[in-house]
Parts: C-alpha cells; sequence; structure tokens
C-alpha cells in the first residue's frame, strides 16, 4: 500500500514518517515537502492513504486534499497538525481522522483502524504495461491480443503521453508518419479507436482510456507500468530498463534516450 506524507517542516516530516513506518512496517511511505510533487506521484501511482500537515506554505493541506481527491476520490485523508482549530474544516474534505503533532505510532495505528474508505493497492490494477523492450499489454497478467497491429501501436503512443490528451490528428501523424493525413486515414483511424474500445470492454479495463471531442488519453492511475514507475524514481524499474523502450515503434526512440540520460 502506498501511504503519502506531507510536511514542509523538515523535521516535523521527518517524525510523521518515522511514525507511520512504525506502525506501518509493510507498506511503502513516500515523504514530499511540496504540495505539487506530491500530487505529482498521485497522478500515476495508486494512494490509499495520506497524512497531510495542514499549514504549509503556497497550499495548505485542506486545499491539497481537495485536488488529492479529484484524482483519488475515495482516497483516506488524515490531517496533522498543532492546531486543534482546524478540526471542524478537515471534515470538509471527509477525512479520516485528524491527529495532533507531535505524531506518535499509536496515533498512526488509531487514524488507521478508523479509515473511512477501503484501502485501494495496487493489486486492484486489472492492467499492467510492459515499455521496456517490446511493448506489451496484460490483463490479470493474461497478455492481451489484439486484432489489428495498429490498434496495439495506438495505445502504446496514448502509454508514452503519460495521460495528457492526444489530437485525433497527432496521433495519425505518428502512428502514420509515411503517409499524408486524408480522409480515407481519419476513416482507418476511427476505426481504429472502435477497435481498441472494443477489445479493452471485453476484458473489462476500457476504464483506463478517457475519449474526448477528437481526442484521447489514457488514465495512468488505472493501470501499472514500469515506465511510469521509473519517471517516479521506483529504483527496481529504473534498474530493470535495459536501453529499449517500445523497441517496434520508430517513433519511441527519442523517449528510450531521454530515459537513458536520466537512467545514467
Amino acid at each position: 500500500m502506498n501511504i503519502l506524507a506531507i510536511d514542509d517542516n523538515v523535521l516535523a516530516l521527518e517524525e510523521l514518517v518515522s511514525s507511520i513506518k512504525e506502525a506501518c512496517p509493510n507498506d511503502e511511505v513516500h515523504s514530499f515537502s511540496k504540495p505539487s510533487e506530491l500530487l505529482d506521484f498521485a497522478k500515476n501511482n495508486i494512494c490509499g492513504i495520506a497524512f497531510l500537515d495542514i499549514e504549509m506554505w503556497g497550499m495548505n493541506g485542506i486545499e491539497l486534499a481537495k485536488k488529492l481527491k479529484e484524482i483519488h476520490g475515495n482516497i483516506n485523508i488524515v490531517f496533522v497538525t498543532g492546531y486543534s482549530k482546524y478540526a471542524l474544516d478537515s471534515y470538509t474534505v471527509k477525512a479520516s481522522d485528524y491527529v495532533m503533532k507531535p505524531v506518535t505510532k499509536e496515533a498512526v495505528k488509531e487514524a488507521l483502524e478508523n479509515l473511512r474508505f477501503p484501502v485501494e493497492t495496487e493489486s486492484n490494477k486489472k492492467v499492467r504495461v510492459q515499455t521496456f523492450g517490446n511493448f506489451e499489454v496484460f490483463v490479470d497478467e493474461h497478455p492481451v491480443l489484439f486484432t489489428r497491429s495498429k490498434t496495439k501501436e495506438l495505445l502504446a503512443y496514448l502509454i508514452s503521453r503519460k495521460g495528457a490528451l492526444c489530437s485525433n490528428n497527432e496521433i495519425v501523424a505518428v502512428i502514420w508518419e509515411e503517409k499524408s493525413d486524408s480522409p480515407s486515414l481519419q476513416s482507418h483511424f476511427r476505426h481504429l479507436v472502435a477497435d481498441l474500445i472494443k477489445t479493452l470492454k471485453s476484458l473489462n479495463a476500457e476504464d483506463i482510456i478517457i475519449r474526448k471531442w477528437k481526442q484521447l488519453a489514457v488514465v495512468p492511475d488505472k493501470l501499472s507500468c514500469d515506465f511510469y514507475e521509473m519517471l517516479n524514481g521506483d529504483e527496481k524499474a529504473a534498474n530493470s530498463y535495459a536501453g529499449e523502450f517500445m523497441a517496434q515503434y520508430s517513433w519511441a526512440e527519442i523517449e528510450a534516450a531521454y530515459l537513458e540520460s536520466k537512467k545514467k
């Protein structure tokens, strides 16, 4: 289980993380001093619990909790502060608990016993994506067989864009780089999109895709991906990268070069 912890005071953060690790020795505790860094991590990872300091510069804990819930609606929020005056505010974002500084192992354990929502873990992710080496997709650890190679390439490109919305024209230009745009090519693309959605729907995994007017994107926190894990600083994922990224696609070479420089 991923547990988030944030405090802009270094000593207070160390104390908070230490208490959480004592109470949850088998879980991953990710600490942050800046709200923006915590939100970036949350966008690409399943997060079950967040311990948030309330008084921080730039963005207070209440505001951060609201933004966090836009990413993970059922994340359990535990506010941490030295001021009891914030207790009422904590309930406006449906916090699970409210603990006072200095945080102790006992306080963390008590908060965990009163969580508002069931904890979502990595094992809840049906879809696993392999980008190092050749691009492959697994649902419940079974490889996905695509009826068309271009359908698979479409999904690969969306994965490479890390959740950013991609226009139809952008995607067509990339996966048919050798051809000029045309009505027939756009028609072919629409068939690919329909094929991708049909394939994912047959596996009950269609929720990894967002469709908007002439735009597509993946939802990073709905899947497990070695690429995303490496970008988030996962050492195991970084060590598994051997210089090849989606090797069957020429357009992925730029990202491969970036990953190589990042690993070094």
